[in-house]
Protein backbone atom coordinates (compact mmCIF):
# COMPACT_ATOMS: atom_id res chain seq x y z
CA UNK A 1 0.00 0.00 0.00
CA UNK A 2 1.85 3.62 -0.86
CA UNK A 3 2.23 6.06 2.32
CA UNK A 4 -0.03 8.64 -0.44
CA UNK A 5 -3.23 8.47 0.36
CA UNK A 6 -4.88 10.11 -2.70
CA UNK A 7 -8.00 12.19 -2.09
CA UNK A 8 -10.21 10.75 -4.72
CA UNK A 9 -10.26 8.18 -7.55
CA UNK A 10 -12.34 8.42 -10.77
CA UNK A 11 -12.82 5.82 -13.05
CA UNK A 12 -14.09 6.87 -16.09
CA UNK A 13 -16.71 3.73 -17.19
CA UNK A 14 -19.58 5.96 -19.84
CA UNK A 15 -18.62 5.38 -23.17
CA UNK A 16 -21.06 3.95 -25.29
CA UNK A 17 -18.89 1.16 -26.08
CA UNK A 18 -20.62 0.74 -29.31
CA UNK A 19 -17.53 -1.19 -31.60
CA UNK A 20 -18.94 -4.50 -28.78
CA UNK A 21 -21.75 -4.34 -31.03
CA UNK A 22 -23.57 -5.35 -27.55
CA UNK A 23 -26.36 -5.15 -25.70
CA UNK A 24 -24.28 -5.18 -22.01
CA UNK A 25 -22.59 -1.43 -21.62
CA UNK A 26 -18.79 -2.70 -22.58
CA UNK A 27 -17.87 -2.01 -18.59
CA UNK A 28 -19.71 -4.99 -17.39
CA UNK A 29 -17.96 -7.37 -19.58
CA UNK A 30 -16.18 -9.98 -17.85
CA UNK A 31 -12.93 -11.30 -18.02
CA UNK A 32 -11.29 -13.54 -15.18
CA UNK A 33 -14.12 -13.50 -12.84
CA UNK A 34 -14.91 -10.22 -13.01
CA UNK A 35 -16.34 -7.36 -15.18
CA UNK A 36 -13.90 -4.76 -16.21
CA UNK A 37 -15.27 -1.84 -14.04
CA UNK A 38 -14.73 -4.39 -11.32
CA UNK A 39 -11.36 -4.74 -11.99
CA UNK A 40 -10.97 -1.25 -11.97
CA UNK A 41 -12.60 -0.59 -8.89
CA UNK A 42 -10.82 -3.33 -7.06
CA UNK A 43 -7.11 -1.98 -8.20
CA UNK A 44 -8.36 1.42 -7.05
CA UNK A 45 -9.48 0.35 -3.89
CA UNK A 46 -5.76 -0.71 -2.98
CA UNK A 47 -4.90 2.85 -3.16
CA UNK A 48 -7.21 3.72 0.14
CA UNK A 49 -8.52 6.82 -1.62
CA UNK A 50 -11.08 8.99 0.60
CA UNK A 51 -13.32 8.81 -2.17
CA UNK A 52 -14.27 6.50 -4.93
CA UNK A 53 -16.17 7.98 -8.02
CA UNK A 54 -16.94 5.55 -11.12
CA UNK A 55 -18.43 7.66 -14.35
CA UNK A 56 -21.92 6.52 -15.62
CA UNK A 57 -23.17 7.20 -19.10
CA UNK A 58 -24.60 4.54 -21.09
CA UNK A 59 -26.72 1.76 -19.61
CA UNK A 60 -26.26 3.68 -16.44
CA UNK A 61 -28.85 1.92 -14.29
CA UNK A 62 -27.40 -1.67 -15.02
CA UNK A 63 -23.38 0.06 -13.78
CA UNK A 64 -24.68 1.30 -11.17
CA UNK A 65 -26.92 -2.03 -10.07
CA UNK A 66 -23.92 -3.44 -10.46
CA UNK A 67 -21.62 -1.38 -8.56
CA UNK A 68 -23.91 -1.33 -5.85
CA UNK A 69 -23.70 -5.25 -5.69
CA UNK A 70 -19.48 -5.51 -6.18
CA UNK A 71 -18.50 -2.49 -3.79
CA UNK A 72 -21.42 -0.63 -2.50
CA UNK A 73 -19.60 2.31 -1.04
CA UNK A 74 -18.37 3.04 -5.17
CA UNK A 75 -20.09 6.82 -5.61
CA UNK A 76 -21.17 7.31 -9.07
CA UNK A 77 -21.71 10.36 -10.91
CA UNK A 78 -23.30 10.49 -14.40
CA UNK A 79 -22.03 12.02 -17.81
CA UNK A 80 -25.20 12.73 -19.68
CA UNK A 81 -23.54 13.76 -23.32
CA UNK A 82 -20.17 11.55 -24.00
CA UNK A 83 -18.29 14.95 -24.95
CA UNK A 84 -14.33 13.23 -24.04
CA UNK A 85 -12.90 12.83 -21.31
CA UNK A 86 -12.37 16.64 -19.85
CA UNK A 87 -16.14 16.50 -19.44
CA UNK A 88 -16.30 12.78 -17.90
CA UNK A 89 -13.38 13.99 -15.54
CA UNK A 90 -15.24 17.10 -14.54
CA UNK A 91 -18.79 14.97 -14.20
CA UNK A 92 -16.92 12.64 -11.57
CA UNK A 93 -15.87 15.83 -9.60
CA UNK A 94 -19.20 16.92 -8.73
CA UNK A 95 -19.42 13.34 -6.68
CA UNK A 96 -16.61 14.69 -3.88
CA UNK A 97 -17.10 17.71 -1.68
CA UNK A 98 -16.11 20.90 -3.36
CA UNK A 99 -12.31 22.27 -2.68
CA UNK A 100 -10.88 19.51 -1.20
CA UNK A 101 -7.28 18.89 -1.84
CA UNK A 102 -4.88 16.29 -2.49
CA UNK A 103 -4.30 13.88 -5.29
CA UNK A 104 -7.01 12.74 -7.68
CA UNK A 105 -6.05 9.34 -10.01
CA UNK A 106 -7.67 9.33 -13.06
CA UNK A 107 -8.43 5.84 -14.58
CA UNK A 108 -10.76 4.16 -17.01
CA UNK A 109 -13.37 1.37 -16.69
CA UNK A 110 -12.28 -0.87 -19.31
CA UNK A 111 -8.41 -1.29 -18.60
CA UNK A 112 -8.48 -4.77 -16.79
CA UNK A 113 -4.76 -5.44 -16.70
CA UNK A 114 -3.64 -2.59 -14.29
CA UNK A 115 -2.43 -3.26 -11.05
CA UNK A 116 -2.83 -1.78 -7.93
CA UNK A 117 1.31 -1.61 -7.66
CA UNK A 118 1.45 0.09 -10.91
CA UNK A 119 -1.22 2.76 -9.48
CA UNK A 120 0.71 2.89 -6.17
CA UNK A 121 4.18 3.79 -8.18
CA UNK A 122 2.61 6.51 -10.16
CA UNK A 123 0.86 8.29 -6.87
CA UNK A 124 4.33 7.66 -5.14
CA UNK A 125 6.14 9.51 -8.08
CA UNK A 126 3.56 12.13 -8.61
CA UNK A 127 4.77 12.92 -4.74
CA UNK A 128 8.09 12.66 -4.87
CA UNK A 129 8.74 15.20 -7.91
CA UNK A 130 6.11 17.37 -6.92
CA UNK A 131 4.21 17.21 -9.77
CA UNK A 132 0.73 19.13 -10.45
CA UNK A 133 0.09 16.00 -12.59
CA UNK A 134 1.50 12.94 -13.95
CA UNK A 135 0.85 10.76 -16.70
CA UNK A 136 1.63 7.02 -16.85
CA UNK A 137 3.09 6.53 -19.91
CA UNK A 138 4.09 3.55 -21.72
CA UNK A 139 6.59 2.43 -24.59
CA UNK A 140 4.51 0.23 -27.51
CA UNK A 141 5.44 -1.35 -31.28
CA UNK A 142 2.51 0.41 -32.73
CA UNK A 143 1.51 3.27 -31.28
CA UNK A 144 -1.36 4.06 -33.65
CA UNK A 145 -4.35 5.42 -32.43
CA UNK A 146 -2.56 6.24 -28.83
CA UNK A 147 -1.95 10.45 -27.82
CA UNK A 148 1.89 10.61 -27.89
CA UNK A 149 3.92 12.22 -24.94
CA UNK A 150 6.43 15.26 -26.15
CA UNK A 151 8.69 15.32 -23.65
CA UNK A 152 11.28 18.44 -22.95
CA UNK A 153 14.49 19.10 -22.41
CA UNK A 154 14.16 18.70 -18.71
CA UNK A 155 12.85 15.00 -18.54
CA UNK A 156 9.05 16.52 -17.93
CA UNK A 157 6.36 16.48 -19.87
CA UNK A 158 6.06 18.87 -22.37
CA UNK A 159 2.26 17.93 -23.70
CA UNK A 160 0.17 15.11 -24.86
CA UNK A 161 -0.81 14.68 -28.82
CA UNK A 162 -3.66 13.09 -29.51
CA UNK A 163 -2.60 10.91 -32.75
CA UNK A 164 -5.95 12.15 -35.08
CA UNK A 165 -3.75 15.70 -34.00
CA UNK A 166 -0.02 14.88 -34.17
CA UNK A 167 2.01 15.74 -37.22
CA UNK A 168 3.84 12.95 -38.79
CA UNK A 169 6.94 13.36 -36.62
CA UNK A 170 4.78 13.26 -33.60
CA UNK A 171 3.31 9.84 -34.92
CA UNK A 172 6.93 8.90 -35.27
CA UNK A 173 6.76 8.73 -31.25
CA UNK A 174 6.56 5.57 -29.76
CA UNK A 175 6.07 6.62 -25.41
CA UNK A 176 1.75 6.96 -25.37
CA UNK A 177 -0.23 8.45 -23.14
CA UNK A 178 -1.79 5.46 -21.37
CA UNK A 179 -4.75 7.61 -20.22
CA UNK A 180 -4.50 7.74 -16.20
CA UNK A 181 -2.99 10.07 -14.65
CA UNK A 182 -2.55 11.76 -10.79
CA UNK A 183 -3.36 15.49 -10.47
CA UNK A 184 -3.46 18.24 -8.07
CA UNK A 185 -6.86 18.33 -7.08
CA UNK A 186 -6.61 22.52 -7.71
CA UNK A 187 -4.56 22.07 -10.50
CA UNK A 188 -7.18 19.81 -11.91
CA UNK A 189 -10.32 22.00 -11.19
CA UNK A 190 -8.63 25.02 -12.54
CA UNK A 191 -7.96 23.24 -16.02
CA UNK A 192 -11.25 21.56 -16.59
CA UNK A 193 -12.93 24.69 -16.35
CA UNK A 194 -10.44 26.14 -18.99
CA UNK A 195 -10.99 23.64 -21.63
CA UNK A 196 -12.45 23.90 -24.89
CA UNK A 197 -13.48 21.84 -28.00
CA UNK A 198 -10.70 23.50 -30.10
CA UNK A 199 -9.72 20.12 -31.69
CA UNK A 200 -10.13 17.28 -34.07
CA UNK A 201 -12.69 15.58 -32.25
CA UNK A 202 -14.82 18.65 -30.99
CA UNK A 203 -14.43 16.89 -27.93
CA UNK A 204 -13.16 18.48 -24.01
CA UNK A 205 -9.72 16.44 -23.94
CA UNK A 206 -8.23 15.85 -20.75
CA UNK A 207 -4.52 15.86 -21.59
CA UNK A 208 -5.33 20.07 -22.39
CA UNK A 209 -5.11 20.02 -18.61
CA UNK A 210 -1.57 19.13 -18.67
CA UNK A 211 -0.92 21.99 -21.23
CA UNK A 212 -2.57 24.39 -19.18
CA UNK A 213 -0.77 23.15 -15.89
CA UNK A 214 2.79 23.39 -18.18
CA UNK A 215 1.38 26.99 -19.19
CA UNK A 216 0.89 27.97 -15.72
CA UNK A 217 4.97 27.43 -14.79
CA UNK A 218 3.44 23.71 -12.88
CA UNK A 219 5.29 20.44 -13.56
CA UNK A 220 3.61 17.82 -15.48
CA UNK A 221 5.99 14.75 -15.96
CA UNK A 222 5.55 11.19 -16.54
CA UNK A 223 6.05 7.99 -15.04
CA UNK A 224 6.16 5.31 -17.39
CA UNK A 225 5.78 1.37 -16.64
CA UNK A 226 7.54 -1.75 -18.74
CA UNK A 227 4.57 -3.36 -18.74
CA UNK A 228 2.69 -1.98 -21.21
CA UNK A 229 -0.18 -4.50 -21.54
CA UNK A 230 -1.31 -3.13 -18.26
CA UNK A 231 -2.44 -0.01 -20.35
CA UNK A 232 -4.25 -1.67 -23.09
CA UNK A 233 -7.70 -1.02 -22.86
CA UNK A 234 -10.92 -2.67 -24.84
CA UNK A 235 -12.86 -1.29 -27.52
CA UNK A 236 -14.57 -4.70 -28.94
CA UNK A 237 -14.66 -8.70 -28.37
CA UNK A 238 -10.89 -9.45 -30.15
CA UNK A 239 -9.36 -6.85 -27.81
CA UNK A 240 -11.63 -8.74 -25.09
CA UNK A 241 -10.44 -12.16 -25.76
CA UNK A 242 -6.89 -10.83 -26.08
CA UNK A 243 -6.84 -9.43 -22.58
CA UNK A 244 -8.63 -12.28 -21.06
CA UNK A 245 -6.35 -14.67 -22.65
CA UNK A 246 -3.87 -12.32 -20.98
CA UNK A 247 -4.83 -12.22 -17.61
CA UNK A 248 -5.86 -15.71 -17.39
CA UNK A 249 -2.33 -16.64 -18.95
CA UNK A 250 -0.56 -14.04 -15.80
CA UNK A 251 -2.88 -15.77 -13.44
CA UNK A 252 -1.45 -19.52 -14.10
CA UNK A 253 2.04 -18.64 -14.27
CA UNK A 254 1.61 -16.72 -10.72
CA UNK A 255 0.11 -20.10 -9.27
CA UNK A 256 2.83 -22.38 -10.66
CA UNK A 257 5.36 -19.94 -9.05
CA UNK A 258 2.94 -20.60 -6.05
CA UNK A 259 3.21 -24.48 -6.41
CA UNK A 260 0.56 -25.10 -8.34
CA UNK A 261 0.84 -27.85 -10.81
CA UNK A 262 -0.83 -26.72 -14.48
CA UNK A 263 -0.58 -29.60 -16.46
CA UNK A 264 -2.11 -27.56 -19.57
CA UNK A 265 -1.89 -23.86 -19.19
CA UNK A 266 -3.72 -23.67 -22.81
CA UNK A 267 -6.89 -25.19 -21.83
CA UNK A 268 -6.92 -24.36 -17.85
CA UNK A 269 -8.74 -21.20 -16.87
CA UNK A 270 -9.04 -19.92 -13.13
CA UNK A 271 -10.73 -16.48 -12.21
CA UNK A 272 -8.82 -14.31 -10.35
CA UNK A 273 -11.35 -14.69 -7.66
CA UNK A 274 -10.23 -18.19 -7.25
CA UNK A 275 -8.19 -19.48 -3.89
CA UNK A 276 -5.97 -22.38 -4.58
CA UNK A 277 -3.33 -23.87 -1.92
CA UNK A 278 0.35 -25.18 -3.03
CA UNK A 279 0.53 -28.97 -3.98
CA UNK A 280 -2.66 -29.03 -6.34
CA UNK A 281 -3.06 -30.39 -9.71
CA UNK A 282 -5.01 -28.88 -12.72
CA UNK A 283 -5.48 -31.13 -15.08
CA UNK A 284 -6.56 -29.85 -19.01
CA UNK A 285 -9.87 -28.27 -19.75
CA UNK A 286 -10.44 -27.65 -16.29
CA UNK A 287 -12.62 -24.01 -15.65
CA UNK A 288 -12.47 -22.30 -11.76
CA UNK A 289 -14.58 -19.50 -11.51
CA UNK A 290 -16.19 -17.24 -8.74
CA UNK A 291 -15.17 -17.66 -5.22
CA UNK A 292 -14.03 -21.63 -5.75
CA UNK A 293 -11.22 -22.40 -2.87
CA UNK A 294 -9.16 -25.37 -3.30
CA UNK A 295 -7.16 -26.86 0.17
CA UNK A 296 -3.55 -28.74 -0.99
CA UNK A 297 -3.15 -32.22 -2.37
CA UNK A 298 -6.53 -32.14 -4.27
CA UNK A 299 -7.05 -33.08 -7.68
CA UNK A 300 -9.30 -31.39 -10.37
CA UNK A 301 -10.15 -32.64 -13.96
CA UNK A 302 -9.71 -32.87 -16.68
CA UNK A 303 -12.79 -31.48 -18.16
CA UNK A 304 -14.07 -29.78 -15.04
CA UNK A 305 -16.04 -26.77 -14.45
CA UNK A 306 -16.84 -25.23 -10.83
CA UNK A 307 -18.18 -22.10 -9.37
CA UNK A 308 -18.24 -21.09 -5.91
CA UNK A 309 -17.13 -24.59 -5.16
CA UNK A 310 -15.62 -25.16 -1.58
CA UNK A 311 -12.72 -28.04 -2.02
CA UNK A 312 -10.81 -29.73 0.76
CA UNK A 313 -7.45 -31.27 1.12
CA UNK A 314 -6.29 -34.41 -1.24
CA UNK A 315 -10.30 -34.72 -2.17
CA UNK A 316 -10.05 -35.46 -6.61
CA UNK A 317 -12.44 -34.30 -9.21
CA UNK A 318 -12.94 -35.63 -13.02
CA UNK A 319 -14.93 -34.59 -15.41
CA UNK A 320 -17.26 -32.64 -13.19
CA UNK A 321 -19.47 -29.62 -13.29
CA UNK A 322 -20.59 -28.48 -10.30
CA UNK A 323 -21.83 -25.12 -8.25
CA UNK A 324 -22.45 -23.91 -4.70
CA UNK A 325 -21.27 -27.17 -3.11
CA UNK A 326 -18.77 -28.46 -0.47
CA UNK A 327 -16.71 -31.20 -1.22
CA UNK A 328 -14.55 -32.50 1.96
CA UNK A 329 -10.90 -33.66 2.70
CA UNK A 330 -10.34 -36.74 0.22
CA UNK A 331 -13.69 -36.84 -1.03
CA UNK A 332 -14.06 -38.33 -4.82
CA UNK A 333 -16.37 -36.82 -7.55
CA UNK A 334 -17.13 -37.97 -10.82
CA UNK A 335 -16.08 -39.17 -13.56
CA UNK A 336 -19.48 -37.18 -15.13
CA UNK A 337 -21.10 -35.96 -12.02
CA UNK A 338 -23.12 -32.86 -11.72
CA UNK A 339 -23.15 -30.72 -8.61
CA UNK A 340 -25.71 -28.41 -8.29
CA UNK A 341 -25.80 -25.58 -5.14
CA UNK A 342 -26.55 -26.87 -1.95
CA UNK A 343 -24.63 -30.32 -2.57
CA UNK A 344 -22.24 -31.29 0.45
CA UNK A 345 -20.12 -34.05 0.05
CA UNK A 346 -17.78 -35.06 3.40
CA UNK A 347 -14.86 -36.64 4.52
CA UNK A 348 -13.71 -39.28 2.35
CA UNK A 349 -16.94 -39.55 0.92
CA UNK A 350 -17.75 -40.27 -2.52
CA UNK A 351 -20.32 -38.34 -5.97
CA UNK A 352 -19.70 -41.01 -8.19
CA UNK A 353 -20.57 -41.94 -12.45
CA UNK A 354 -23.59 -40.29 -13.54
CA UNK A 355 -24.85 -38.68 -10.22
CA UNK A 356 -26.96 -35.63 -9.71
CA UNK A 357 -27.11 -33.98 -6.67
CA UNK A 358 -28.85 -30.56 -5.29
CA UNK A 359 -29.45 -29.69 -1.29
CA UNK A 360 -27.76 -32.23 -0.85
CA UNK A 361 -25.82 -33.33 2.03
CA UNK A 362 -23.53 -36.65 1.91
CA UNK A 363 -21.97 -37.31 5.53
CA UNK A 364 -18.12 -38.27 6.00
CA UNK A 365 -17.42 -41.73 4.21
CA UNK A 366 -21.17 -42.21 3.24
CA UNK A 367 -20.95 -43.51 -0.90
CA UNK A 368 -23.47 -42.49 -3.95
CA UNK A 369 -21.75 -44.30 -6.35
CA UNK A 370 -23.55 -43.86 -10.04
CA UNK A 371 -27.01 -43.43 -12.00
CA UNK A 372 -28.42 -41.39 -8.83
CA UNK A 373 -30.15 -38.59 -8.49
CA UNK A 374 -30.17 -37.08 -5.11
CA UNK A 375 -32.03 -34.22 -4.53
CA UNK A 376 -32.86 -32.36 -0.91
CA UNK A 377 -31.57 -35.36 1.21
CA UNK A 378 -29.88 -36.18 3.86
CA UNK A 379 -27.50 -39.23 3.54
CA UNK A 380 -25.42 -40.60 6.81
CA UNK A 381 -22.37 -41.36 7.40
CA UNK A 382 -21.28 -44.41 5.88
CA UNK A 383 -24.38 -45.01 3.91
CA UNK A 384 -24.57 -46.44 0.69
CA UNK A 385 -26.81 -45.54 -1.91
CA UNK A 386 -27.34 -48.38 -4.62
CA UNK A 387 -26.90 -47.69 -8.48
CA UNK A 388 -30.36 -46.20 -10.04
CA UNK A 389 -31.71 -44.90 -7.08
CA UNK A 390 -34.11 -41.86 -7.38
CA UNK A 391 -34.69 -39.53 -4.52
CA UNK A 392 -38.11 -38.75 -5.48
CA UNK A 393 -38.50 -34.98 -3.90
CA UNK A 394 -41.13 -32.66 -6.30
CA UNK A 395 -44.95 -34.23 -5.69
CA UNK A 396 -45.69 -31.79 -8.32
CA UNK A 397 -46.80 -28.59 -6.07
CA UNK A 398 -43.54 -28.64 -3.25
CA UNK A 399 -40.14 -30.28 -2.81
CA UNK A 400 -39.59 -32.93 0.28
CA UNK A 401 -36.64 -33.58 2.05
CA UNK A 402 -35.52 -37.42 2.63
CA UNK A 403 -33.32 -38.80 5.16
CA UNK A 404 -31.01 -42.00 4.61
CA UNK A 405 -29.51 -43.13 8.54
CA UNK A 406 -25.75 -43.75 9.43
CA UNK A 407 -24.76 -47.29 7.36
CA UNK A 408 -27.94 -47.91 5.87
CA UNK A 409 -27.99 -49.47 2.70
CA UNK A 410 -30.40 -48.67 -0.44
CA UNK A 411 -30.70 -51.13 -3.02
CA UNK A 412 -30.33 -50.34 -6.74
CA UNK A 413 -32.66 -48.95 -8.66
CA UNK A 414 -34.75 -48.06 -5.58
CA UNK A 415 -37.38 -44.86 -5.42
CA UNK A 416 -37.66 -42.98 -2.27
CA UNK A 417 -40.90 -41.18 -2.47
CA UNK A 418 -40.45 -37.95 -0.14
CA UNK A 419 -40.16 -37.54 2.50
CA UNK A 420 -38.67 -40.22 3.59
CA UNK A 421 -36.86 -41.33 6.55
CA UNK A 422 -34.82 -44.43 7.14
CA UNK A 423 -33.17 -44.68 10.49
CA UNK A 424 -29.54 -45.98 10.58
CA UNK A 425 -28.80 -49.53 10.17
CA UNK A 426 -31.51 -50.05 7.64
CA UNK A 427 -31.80 -52.19 4.44
CA UNK A 428 -34.30 -51.21 1.26
CA UNK A 429 -34.08 -54.07 -0.93
CA UNK A 430 -32.83 -53.57 -4.87
CA UNK A 431 -36.38 -52.12 -6.71
CA UNK A 432 -38.01 -50.79 -3.82
CA UNK A 433 -40.51 -47.53 -4.18
CA UNK A 434 -40.31 -46.66 -0.74
CA UNK A 435 -43.45 -44.58 0.28
CA UNK A 436 -43.33 -45.40 4.33
CA UNK A 437 -40.39 -44.87 7.36
CA UNK A 438 -38.10 -47.68 7.92
CA UNK A 439 -36.61 -48.44 11.55
CA UNK A 440 -33.18 -49.15 12.82
CA UNK A 441 -32.19 -52.80 11.44
CA UNK A 442 -35.33 -53.05 9.26
CA UNK A 443 -35.47 -54.17 6.02
CA UNK A 444 -38.09 -52.69 3.36
CA UNK A 445 -39.17 -54.47 0.43
CA UNK A 446 -41.77 -53.08 -1.45
CA UNK A 447 -42.48 -54.40 -5.22
CA UNK A 448 -44.76 -56.70 -6.96
CA UNK A 449 -44.03 -60.89 -6.99
CA UNK A 450 -42.50 -61.74 -10.07
CA UNK A 451 -45.03 -63.86 -12.51
CA UNK A 452 -44.46 -65.29 -15.67
CA UNK A 453 -46.88 -66.37 -18.55
CA UNK A 454 -46.30 -69.16 -20.66
CA UNK A 455 -47.08 -68.97 -24.24
CA UNK A 456 -46.99 -64.20 -24.11
CA UNK A 457 -44.98 -63.86 -26.87
CA UNK A 458 -46.00 -66.52 -29.25
CA UNK A 459 -49.74 -65.38 -28.83
CA UNK A 460 -49.03 -61.69 -28.56
CA UNK A 461 -45.68 -61.23 -30.90
CA UNK A 462 -46.52 -63.99 -33.05
CA UNK A 463 -44.27 -63.51 -36.62
CA UNK A 464 -41.82 -61.46 -34.92
CA UNK A 465 -38.16 -61.80 -34.14
CA UNK A 466 -38.79 -61.93 -30.64
CA UNK A 467 -40.85 -64.84 -31.23
CA UNK A 468 -38.68 -67.17 -33.71
CA UNK A 469 -35.95 -66.58 -31.51
CA UNK A 470 -38.39 -67.67 -28.60
CA UNK A 471 -39.22 -70.77 -30.76
CA UNK A 472 -35.59 -71.56 -31.84
CA UNK A 473 -35.01 -71.39 -27.89
CA UNK A 474 -37.50 -73.77 -27.39
CA UNK A 475 -36.64 -76.50 -29.88
CA UNK A 476 -33.05 -76.17 -28.80
CA UNK A 477 -34.29 -76.88 -24.66
CA UNK A 478 -36.34 -79.76 -26.58
CA UNK A 479 -33.75 -81.31 -28.31
CA UNK A 480 -31.61 -80.97 -25.05
CA UNK A 481 -33.92 -82.75 -23.26
CA UNK A 482 -35.68 -85.01 -25.16
CA UNK A 483 -37.66 -86.47 -21.79
CA UNK A 484 -39.36 -83.31 -21.52
CA UNK A 485 -42.94 -84.19 -22.96
CA UNK A 486 -43.57 -80.15 -22.46
CA UNK A 487 -46.79 -80.86 -20.57
CA UNK A 488 -47.63 -77.61 -18.99
CA UNK A 489 -48.46 -78.99 -15.61
CA UNK A 490 -44.48 -79.59 -15.14
CA UNK A 491 -43.34 -76.64 -16.56
CA UNK A 492 -45.00 -74.84 -13.86
CA UNK A 493 -43.98 -76.90 -11.23
CA UNK A 494 -40.63 -76.90 -12.25
CA UNK A 495 -41.26 -72.87 -12.48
Amino acid sequence: MTSHRPAAVIIMAAGQGTRMKSATPKVLHEIGGRSLVGHAVVTARALVPEHLVVVVGTGRELVEAHLAEIDPDVRTAVQEQQLGTGDAVRSGLTAVPDGFEGAVIVTSGDVPLLQPETLQELVAEHYRSGNAVTVLTARVPDPTGYGRIIPADDGSVAGIVEHKDATPEQRQIDEINAGIYAFDAATLRDGLSRITTDNAQGELYLTDVLAIARGDGKRVGAHGTEDAMQTEGVNDRVQLATLRAELNRRTLDQLMRDGVTVVDPNTTWVDQTVTIERDVTLLPNTQLHGATTVASGARIGPDTTLTDVQIGEDATIIRCHGSSSVIGAGASVGPFAYLRPGTSLGVAAKIGTFVETKNTSIADGAKVPHLTYAGDATIGEGANIGAGTIFANYDGVAKHRSIVGKHSFIGSNSVLVAPANIADGAYIAAGTALTEGVGPGEIAVARGKQRNIAGWVARKRAGTKTAKAAEDAQAAAQEASPGDTGDKAQREARS
